[in-house]
């Protein structure tokens, strides 16, 4: 079938299966991967590939396809098999493998599918770092099949070390017995949290952990405040300390207090700073530039120095490592340590931290992070228009009075106010986040901004 080039995204590699993309491109991936990796490394070796998959229903005969692709080009595949994203990050990384091909598609609807392709410790490759290589390769047929091929060696315990390893970041007796809700979306969360919890001196209540990768229950996108009705109701029904909840691939963590409210991710990437701080004081702590001004107040107060970064994973781990970052935190959830082996997503080691800060203040959650709600979010808004650039060049110019900053889309910031025009990588959609100090601020300027953004 003709594949559509559009599935090559900013960060990973993305579409409807049987539609956009098929098993012959995965294959054909595993190839042109192979080819790339030998031209970077340059050195006269087999190469060994890390390749695992996620639950939906069309993981298993790509995962199938794309190892004979790896194979056939000279590869050693290393087949961790059913794993979470961080899972075969760290066992890129850990295990100083040449790379990695993992077959999802993240927190999307059960038709999609696709892949998220690293390299040597675990670091992306994101469109304008080697899937726009991989992309020429594929399309233009510029691959090649090995004279001698690859073989398959298959790693079982990959998540048990992955589990040992977490644990060495914590003190599991700091921790009190506390209860948890988890609730997994029927998706790869379920893996590491049901080992992790194991561990702990904790109640875990676990729901939607069947992996199901037709979503019965509800979507695996955490951030849509409707995919966190049943835990805020489960948290509340079981009196619970705690409620979390992992998307599709399980990258990405959110968090619910004992009163089943959602903790703002700022609060949570600050609170983990401040956690990461006392094991390195100041320390370089990274985050992504839509607003969310509360991490930066906690990594100031706390002896930090705040790295500013551009929106995507991959964007914002290239520069916590060359920064030398040691704690990276994304508004979308995604959570990065930048440890020896690698700087990569860390959901376990973000569980057991905040377990253990909860534990040593004698106040519930809701108390503990009430002092931190100070700022008010409109939240992500996206706008479909004609013309990005002319909407950025608008917004720059009716706010050229306040501090502009053009690392990612236009940022402005006054005193009392400050939000993020970003444009879509892949489509003309508009996004504003804005944060103000009073609801009342953040209305009235969310509806000016969307005013100039829309053409109204």
């Amino acid at each position: 079938m003709d594949i559509n080039p559009k599935i090559f995204k900013a960060y990973d590699i993305r579409g409807i299966f049987g539609r956009d993309f098929d098993t012959e491109f995965a294959y054909n991936l595993g190839l042109a991967y192979v080819k790339l990796r030998k031209k970077e490394i340059k050195e006269d070796k087999q190469l060994k590939i890390v390749v695992a998959k996620d639950m939906r229903l069309s993981s298993d005969e790509l995962a199938t396809s794309l190892i004979k692709g790896l194979t056939d080009g000279g590869a050693k595949v290393i087949n961790i098999g059913l794993n979470s994203t961080p899972t075969f990050y760290f066992a890129v990384a850990y295990f100083n493998y040449d790379g990695g091909i993992i077959v999802s598609a993240s927190h999307n609807p059960a038709e999609w599918n696709g892949f998220k392709v690293v390299r040597n410790k675990a670091l992306p490759m994101g469109g304008e770092t080697g899937l726009d290589i991989l992309k020429d390769y594929i399309l233009n047929k510029k691959l090649e099949i090995a004279n001698i091929k690859g073989t398959v060696e298959t790693l079982d315990d990959v998540l048990e070390t992955q589990v040992q390893y977490d644990l060495g970041f914590a003190d599991k007796t700091n921790i009190k017995p506390l209860t948890v809700v988890v609730d997994a979306a029927n998706s790869m969360g379920a893996t590491y949290c049901q080992e992790l919890f194991k561990y702990l001196p904790v109640k875990l209540i676990p729901i939607n952990f069947d992996l199901d990768g037709t979503f019965p229950n509800h979507e695996a996108d955490p951030i849509k405040e409707e995919n966190m009705k049943q835990l805020q109701k489960a948290v509340i029904a079981e009196k619970a300390d705690l409620g979390i909840a992992t998307d599709g691939d399980g990258d990405r963590i959110f968090f619910v207090d004992e009163t089943g409210k959602s903790i703002n991710q700022a609060i949570i990437r600050g609170v983990l700073a401040k956690i990461f701080l006392k094991d390195r004081p100041g320390s370089k702590i990274a985050y992504d530039i839509r607003p969310g001004k509360i991490t930066e107040d906690l990594i100031r107060e706390n002896g930090g120095t705040p790295i500013i970064t551009k929106v995507g994973h991959s964007l914002i781990k290239a520069q916590a490592v060359k920064e030398g970052a040691y704690f990276a935190g994304e508004s979308s959830g995604h959570f990065f340590l930048n440890m020896d082996i690698g700087c990569f997503e860390i959901p376990m080691i973000v569980i057991l931290k905040l377990l253990e800060e909860f534990s040593q203040n004698n106040t519930t959650v809701s108390e503990y992070v009430k002092p931190y709600n100070k700022y008010f979010h409109s939240g992500e808004i996206n706008s479909n228009v004609a013309d990005k650039n002319k909407v950025l060049k608008e917004i720059s110019l009716r706010y050229q009075d306040g501090e502009i900053n053009h690392l990612d889309g236009v940022t402005v910031t006054y005193k009392d106010y400050w939000f993020n025009v970003r444009p879509s990588n892949t489509e003309e959609t508009i996004r504003l986040n804005l944060e103000a100090v009073s609801p009342e601020i953040r209305d009235i300027k969310t509806k000016e901004v969307l005013a100039i953004i829309r053409n109204k």
